[in-house]
């Protein structure tokens, strides 16, 4: 298929399916009015900033959620919050007061939610960094510098539980990783329920001699209507993290910022038998014991240094297993804490798309140019030692980002020694929401164990670099771009990469379409790509549509769209596609129904097997399918809920059925168990033979407390005969410190199966501030 066919195929669908829905809904079915909306589109800002103020406590302010003091009686409340769902800037259907106050050492945010039904109101969840959008919640958002980019979010629930994150460049860059010192009490009473919050000005990061407001906004979810709030008005298509959209804070006389040093050493215990390989241990147990540090101290106001030494990651949460089809290496996310924190800051890649759903941004898998698993990790992902690491990241200047990452791994019998360092540098545009940066990477061996795949001198170096921009247009639309070079010993032609997209979030219609490529030489050590020598299209683009007579039959928004990628290599020849053409409906309750068609191919280097225990592989070639789809989320506030995607057609040469799905089993707030099943039973002609594959996943969450859980996840793959288990206790015995006890089981059930590996690791942390 040719670029312009495709094209001519993306605007005929697109213009049959806005077609269709406006004929078969005359005179329902149409874009929400706003105040934030124009004709032409809508405004990046109100044209008028809300404001609240900020008032001197006047005496002791004690955190019990009751608002006895004088200070909240007597300052002005933030009230007249909007709605964002499900009415856009019609006024919340229950009312919303809050107040901010501060002593010489802290900000104080007291909330009053009243509720015309207090025994609806819904908790799921008081586990640290909570599920927001599942459950009645308040949220704070602080834009410290007051640049209209960056903040700092602050959640709680009915229960009292805590959530806190980073959010930097709008939303592009979220820190979920992000932890502060910080308290929250909360109390129901018999009109609703009151939250009050204090958080140490030492917390946070600004710059008390800017002479600015910060920014703020605050944000209240009432789940049972499935409706969000807002104080200063967002359009739907966003969320709190759009930070251009906030208010202003006025009177704070802020106390000093954030200038402290935080050490926390650990100590690990660990008791293991040969965990993760089939072997037989000799001898059966190996004790291990283990010290280290991680150090955090503020340099600037913005700019932040850690520094970790022997690190261990033995509390992480296990990698879920998947089902795999396809003859490229899964994609796992990363979940080590140290590289999880300020993450983002090195993220190359689009802005999010629709982040009210994904508030994330959501890599591109087919080229992740920093994908920070591929250090100290192995590619089966067994864990490499390192000796330490440094980042430093934040603000050098009110409109510059800079971030800076170097790892040294001790390596092991298997992989070398090796440092692999990040840089990466961004400059703001004015106030527009646009910057250009520059990035560079780079990974050394130092020497060692033969790599495995090829020997390599111990001078060996791969290096990527490159230059990219984000540029907001007319307040509506995103231009991301990249151009990317990389250096590798031996490679000397079609060492680079490229990509370009434009994309706009609306409330009625959303577009993004882009072009990426990668050249036959491109080799990124750092990085997560499936293909190189290929050149790939997408769009994604659909409408929104609600009306109140869609809504008096249950239905809050159709969502026709479809999501097209289209791969070739660099002399034209078709490699991969999915033209993935649905039609969403959203429900009032937050469930979802989709129904979806997605025409495929994939080409097949070499030989491949599906599934490990064939005879015979499918030949190399390319081989085209199309394959049907029914999805189905319900409401996820329920105390049973469901999630299940059914595909079926086509699979290669031949047929297949498949079901992803889980149910959940919400007991209350402190207990949670979901089962999940992975399964595909597939026929295929050549050759002439049939398979299942077949994962299934149970776990169980229990919170005791706010501060104490226990997580359990165990998994077993049929077609392997492999079950592993993972169960995480936690205790946050003081703020930013924690024991964790963590068993890990790895066994193959079969009767003639090695003895399996068992693992059991306890580790301690204390937080000591200076």
């Amino acid at each position: 298929m040719k670029l312009l066919t495709a094209r001519r195929l993306a605007y005929t669908v697109l213009g049959t399916v806005l077609g269709t829905v406006l004929v078969l809904s005359p005179g329902h079915v149409r874009a929400q009015s706003s105040p934030l909306v124009a004709s032409r589109g809508q405004k990046s800002v109100p044209e008028k900033r809300r404001e609240v103020r900020a008032v001197k406590t006047g005496g002791p302010i004690r955190l019990d959620g009751v608002l006895d003091e004088p200070v909240w009686t007597t300052a002005t409340p933030a009230a007249d919050f909007v709605q964002s769902e499900p009415l856009t800037g019609q006024p919340a259907t229950e009312a919303t007061e809050v107040w901010v106050a501060f002593d010489d050492g802290n900000l104080y945010i007291a909330a009053k939610m009243h509720d015309s039904h207090p025994e609806l109101m819904l908790v799921t969840d008081i586990k640290k960094d909570f599920k927001e959008e599942d459950q009645d919640d308040f949220e704070v958002l602080l834009d410290t510098f007051g640049d209209r980019r960056n903040g700092y979010v602050f959640s709680t629930n009915v229960e009292g539980a805590r959530h806190d994150r980073q959010v930097a460049l709008e939303g592009r860059e979220v820190n979920q990783s992000w932890d502060a010192v910080w308290e929250v009490r909360t109390r129901r009473y018999d009109g609703g329920w009151i939250a009050e919050m204090r958080i140490p000005f030492r917390a946070l990061r600004f710059d008390k001699a800017g002479g600015h407001d910060w920014g703020i906004n605050f944000s209240r979810h009432v789940r049972r209507k499935n409706e969000v709030d807002f104080w200063s008005p967002v359009p739907r298509a966003f969320n709190l993290n759009r930070i251009s959209l906030a208010g202003d804070l006025t009177g704070l006389q802020t106390g000093q910022s954030g200038r402290d040093l935080r050490v926390k050493p650990f100590v690990v215990a660990n008791t293991v038998r040969d965990l993760g390989t089939t072997a037989r241990p000799q001898p059966s147990f190996v004790k291990h014991a283990a010290v280290g540090v991680d150090l955090k101290a503020a340099l600037t106001p913005g700019l932040t240094l850690d520094v970790t030494l022997n690190p261990d990651f033995g509390q992480a949460e296990a990698d879920e297993q998947q089902v795999n089809l396809t003859q490229f290496s899964q994609f796992f996310p990363e979940k080590r804490d140290f590289f999880l924190e300020n993450s983002g800051v090195f993220y190359v890649g689009d802005a999010a798309r629709n982040n009210r759903v994904n508030p994330t941004p959501t890599p591109d898998e087919d080229n992740l140019l920093f994908f920070s698993r591929r250090i100290g990790l192995s590619r089966s992902g067994l864990q490499i030692p390192i000796d330490g690491g440094v980042r430093l990241t934040g603000k050098l200047t009110e409109s510059t980002r800079l971030g800076l990452l170097s790892i040294s791994e001790r390596g092991d019998d298997l992989n070398p020694r090796a440092n692999s360092s990040v840089f990466r540098f961004r400059q703001n545009l004015g106030r527009t929401g646009s910057d250009i940066g520059v990035f560079a990477m780079q990974r050394v061996n130092l020497g060692g164990a033969d790599t495995g795949v090829q020997t390599r001198r111990a001078d060996y170096a791969n290096r990527v670099y490159g230059v990219d921009n984000n540029i907001r247009l007319f307040g509506t639309l995103d231009w991301n771009s990249y151009v990317v070079k990389t250096e590798t010993p031996g490679i000397t032609k079609g060492d680079y990469a490229w990509r370009s997209t434009i994309n706009r979030e609306g409330n009625f219609l959303h577009v993004k379409g882009g072009v990426m490529q990668l050249g036959a030489g491109f080799q990124n050590d750092l990085g997560f790509y499936r293909r190189t020598d290929m050149r790939k299209y997408l769009l994604d683009t659909g409408i929104r549509p609600r009306s109140a007579w869609l809504r008096a039959h249950g239905i809050r928004e159709l969502h026709p769209h479809i999501t097209w990628d289209y791969q070739e290599d660099l002399q034209g020849r078709i490699v991969a596609k999915k033209l993935h053409s649905g039609q969403s409906w959203f429900f009032n309750n937050g469930a979802v129904f989709e129904v979806a068609v997605n025409p495929t191919f994939n080409r097949l280097d070499m030989p491949f097997r599906p599934n490990r225990k064939m005879a015979a592989p499918l030949a190399a070639g390319g081989y085209s399918w199309t394959e049907w789809s029914l999805y189905g989320v319900t409401d996820q506030s329920r105390p049973v809920s469901a999630t299940v995607r059914y595909l079926f057609g086509g699979l290669y040469n031949g047929t297949q059925r498949t079901i992803n799905g889980a149910m959940t089993l919400r007991a209350n707030y402190k207990l949670r168990a979901t089962l999940g099943v992975q399964r595909t039973a597939a026929t295929l002609t050549q050759p002439n033979l049939a398979f299942v594959n077949n994962v299934i996943t149970a776990r169980v969450n229990y919170s005791f407390t706010t501060n104490m859980f226990i997580d359990a996840l165990s998994q077993y793959d049929e077609t392997t005969k492999q079950f592993n288990a993972n169960v995480r206790f936690n205790i946050i015995h003081h703020p930013l410190s924690d024991l964790f006890i963590v068993y890990n089981d790895q066994r193959i059930l079969t009767p003639d199966s090695p003895v399996g590996g068992r693992a059991l690791i306890v580790k301690f942390t204390q937080m000591l501030a200076f």
